[in-house]
């Protein structure tokens, strides 16, 4: 099983790894283009005002983050994202086997290196999936020749769990993946989307999946696997799992 996760805008300062070394990272296909984004960051970085407009961003200290992207340290992608999905998902408290687990069943969507295992090392950057950097074409443009194939190369015929958002997705679709929606249940029996509590219980269904025994084959074993973990979901179709809240 291969469990897809989001990145997130919030990530972790410093690390013990040593410099990016794109050569290390998984997929490594995707090289071409993630070099290609890698420079393209770093030489905007020299534009202040270009970089603002560009990653949607105001603090100086984020385009920094790209400035330094080929020198500044390195940690495990699991430990370089932050927010609320990776609080849920709590990497922390995981044991040494639940850990080597974590390593084996996650990947998460990247803007700048496509998607990345978790314990691929990375630096810290700013790029976000809907952002377009000047002279390139769009992130959608650059990453759908490869990616969708990487990622099914990657998955070897197991089941994928896509948990990323609709523009990770964008980037690379994963046919026959299991997606999953979080809605919160009203008193009166309505649903809605709310966009904290969607991180919120994605992290707590990709922990699940991190330390269940089990190895869904579908996403009714994707449903029994949330279930024992005290989720309350519902299938929807063959590809699709509603998580409950409220």
């Amino acid at each position: 099983m291969l469990v897809l996760l989001p990145p997130s805008e919030t990530k972790s300062d410093g690390g013990r790894g040593a410099p990016l070394d794109l050569d290390a990272l998984s997929m490594p296909k995707l090289n071409g283009t993630r070099e290609l984004l890698a420079r393209s960051l770093v030489d905007l970085a020299a534009d202040i005002e270009a970089s603002r407009r560009a990653l949607g961003v105001s603090q100086v200290a984020e385009i920094e983050r790209n400035a330094r992207l080929w020198s500044a340290p390195t940690c495990p992608a699991l430990q370089r994202y932050t927010g609320v999905l990776y609080d849920a998902l709590d990497v922390g408290s995981f044991t040494r086997a639940q850990r080597a687990k974590a390593d084996a069943r996650l990947m998460i969507g990247s803007a700048l290196f496509g998607a990345v295992r978790a314990g691929d090392f990375i630096p810290a950057y700013r790029l976000s999936g809907g952002s377009k950097l000047p002279g390139l074409p769009t992130l959608s443009a650059l990453w759908k020749p490869d990616l969708t194939g990487a990622l099914l190369a990657e998955a070897d015929g197991e089941l994928v769990v896509d948990l990323r958002s609709g523009t990770y997705q964008q980037l690379g679709k994963v046919p026959g993946a299991v997606r999953a929606a979080v809605l919160t249940e009203h008193a009166d029996g309505s649903r809605t989307v709310v966009s904290h509590f969607n991180k919120h219980h994605k992290g707590l269904l990709a922990r699940a999946l991190v330390v269940s025994r089990a190895e869904p084959r579908d996403v009714h074993g994707v449903a029994r696997v949330a279930s024992k973990a005290g989720l309350r979901v519902e299938v929807e179709s063959e590809t699709e799992l509603v998580v409950v809240t409220g």
